[in-house]
């Protein structure tokens, strides 16, 4: 029988990724990501917000991108597996711990501030330059064929703005 370990997330980061370097060579990152849901409470009727927060491991080049491209707070989807794992604190306690390896990982929001080569921030040196605004050219008017019933969408064009 065929099994499958598989976590997607979506959430904000909760603080700057931690990347180390094995001695292998091999990027290892680190990041706390929370997840928020809401739900009415059944006693007091008024609605409770819940955050869960994740530990987020990324190896080699997912870990180089994040470790350049993700920081506090930036909204990120995130696809790997869970790994549970047992281990001893300072104080000699054992403890359990639940780890996210992640396999797939998508920046979300806007681009603005995203720590590359063209920001403000001197990642590059590159100057940061508004695109001109292109302007899409004007479809012809087309006319509904007179065999077709009329579906409401006769009069749109064709030009789809994305």
């Amino acid at each position: 029988m065929a099994s499958v370990n598989k976590v997607i997330l979506v959430g904000n980061c909760g603080r700057d990724p931690e990347i180390r370097y094995l001695p292998s060579g091999q990027a290892v990152a680190n990041v706390s990501l929370a997840t928020t849901s809401k739900r009415k409470d059944k006693n007091s009727g008024e609605l409770v917000e819940e955050t869960q927060w994740h530990r987020v491991t990324f190896f080699d080049r997912l870990a180089e991108i994040a470790g350049e491209y993700v920081k506090k707070g930036r909204p990120i989807y995130v696809e790997g597996r869970l790994v549970y794992r047992k281990y001893t604190d300072k104080d000699g306690v054992e403890k359990s711990a639940t780890d996210i390896i992640a396999t797939e990982m998508q920046l979300l929001g806007s681009r603005e501030g995203m720590g590359g080569p063209s920001d403000d921030e001197g990642g590059g040196g590159g100057q940061r330059r508004a695109a001109p605004p292109q302007r899409p050219a004007a479809a012809p008017q087309r006319q509904p064929a007179p065999s077709k019933p009329s579906t409401g969408f006769d009069d749109m064009d064709d030009d789809i703005p994305f």
